[in-house]
């Protein structure tokens, strides 16, 4: 136990060895566990570069906007290549060559919500929960192409117990419980302005999730990576758990991605503004990367092309496609070949007299990894236009922009329109706006071909203003 004396102070952390030298054995125990998860070797480093030195962003002279595909097809040749790509994707489900994976480490506190933010209740009319919304569509998937969809969710420390009763609770909402393999975000911790770690409490670091990109490494250390080698799993679909619009696995995306043979691909959404909260897809030096939208200079986010449109139109909704192997190159030798991001907060901690400070400025750098940072590092990066009102619906605040409220309202005009297309008019006012309530269960349908498909087999009215309205399993 008191090796970790000599990592401490070897780190520049000489208050904190000073700390656990006279701690008790059972604290002790409890802060060399969290040591364990620490590289130490790299800390003084990082400390160095991220803490007491402010990195700044620099803006590539040559910095052009990422080509994309755009969607809907814009032309014949155009059309007959995406017919390829999505005869190509469904031939990669039918053979069980691809997985979804959920980023789900986050809590439902800006929801005004006490738990797991994926056991929020999403859906209009059923209320079920965004983690019940994708199951469904994944068992949809899966009956459709033949082959059980495997369903890989990273937790965080903080909800990993949560997520895992939620679901043992609700008997996996049909999936077969080999069917959903669970695993847990790394963490980093807070880094005060002085260059020493926060302590929490008595017996724990202040610790923070190591963002997105920490998806990769805690692929490759929580057997996940293997298990999908194990299970010729080829291709991952990508996407974050507040978002229930996303396609769990889209045909046409994964075909794409293997007939372009990308290395990881991405769903772009134009930007309906200059500054629209979106980074921003670029090229520099024959590679793709994304700026952030708080770093892009104004004179490149406002330029625009001779017919009026965004010259940097494409902008992340973080939706992709990764190839297997390219998790398995960027995590080799067991670390994460992707560069850190400083992030200043207001972090709580106790000091070394034991009282608990809550500052009221930011005090400490947490260090977060971005998953959009493979792009660079990728010999093949493809991207692919998203209709935003497809795709697209961030459940991040209770409501106002990017909401529970905004998020039920698009998946109610999804529905709609995904109605219409089988035949069944659906009321709207004279702006257009559905005068109902919807909702179609995506255990049977995922997509328009569905709709057409079910609605045939079951034929239902036309719902009339002020109906609510439930279709499916």
């Amino acid at each position: 136990m008191n090796q970790w004396i000599d990592v401490l102070n070897n780190a520049g952390q000489n208050v904190l060895a000073e700390y656990f030298a006279n701690a008790a054995p059972e604290i002790k125990e409890k802060l060399a566990a969290q040591f364990e998860q620490i590289d130490f070797a790299e800390l003084p480093a990082l400390i160095h570069d991220y803490v007491l030195n402010k990195p700044e962003t620099a803006i590539p002279a040559d910095l052009a906007p990422a080509p994309f595909f755009p969607y809907p097809a814009k032309n014949d040749e155009q059309k007959e290549y995406y017919a390829k790509a999505y005869k190509a994707g469904e031939d990669i489900l039918s053979a069980g060559k691809a997985a979804a994976l959920t980023v789900a480490g986050g809590q439902g506190t800006r929801l005004g919500f006490d738990g797991p933010k994926g056991t929020y209740p999403i859906t209009p009319v059923l209320n079920k929960t965004l983690f019940q919304y994708f199951a469904e569509g994944i068992l949809r998937v899966s009956e459709k192409y033949g082959k059980p969809l495997t369903w890989y969710i990273m937790t965080s420390e903080i909800n990993d117990a949560a997520t895992r009763r939620f679901f043992a609770a609700n008997n996996y909402f049909g999936l077969a419980e080999n069917q959903v393999f669970f695993f847990t975000q790394g963490f980093m911790p807070a880094v005060g302005y002085d260059g020493n770690l926060l302590r929490a409490s008595a017996d724990s670091l202040a610790l923070s999730p190591n963002g997105h990109g920490g998806t990769l490494l805690a692929l490759r250390k929580s057997g996940a990576l293997d298990a999908m080698k194990n299970a010729g799993v080829e291709y991952i679909s990508y996407f974050q758990v507040d978002n229930p619009l996303v396609p769990v696995a889209d045909p046409l995306f994964i075909g794409l991605h293997a007939l372009e043979k990308a290395q990881i691909s991405c769903r772009m959404l134009p930007k309906t503004n200059p500054y629209e909260k979106l980074g921003n897809f670029c090229m520099s030096e024959g590679r793709c990367q994304i700026i952030e939208y708080s770093d892009m200079p104004n004179e490149l986010a406002e330029r625009r092309k001779e017919d009026g449109t965004l010259d940097f139109l494409a902008g992340s909704p973080a939706i992709h496609i990764i190839s297997r192997d390219f998790v398995e190159t960027l995590t080799a030798d067991g670390k994460l070949k992707l560069p850190w991001h400083r992030a200043d907060k207001k972090v709580p901690y106790m000091d070394q007299n034991g009282v608990e400070v809550k500052p009221e400025e930011p005090n400490a750098v947490k260090l977060e990894s971005f998953i959009f940072d493979a792009l660079p590092l990728a010999e093949k990066v493809m991207i692919l236009e998203g209709c935003r009102e497809e795709i697209f619906g961030p459940t991040k605040n209770k409501t106002g922009v990017d909401s529970a409220e905004s998020c039920r309202a698009m998946l109610i005009d999804r529905d709609a329109r995904r109605m219409e297309a089988a035949g069944i008019p659906v009321p709207r006012n004279a702006e257009g706006k559905v005068e109902c309530i919807l909702e179609i269960s995506p255990r049977s349908v995922v997509d328009e071909a569905d709709a057409i498909a079910f609605f045939k087999e079951n034929p239902a009215p036309a719902p009339v203003p002020g109906s609510i309205n439930f279709y499916g399993k």
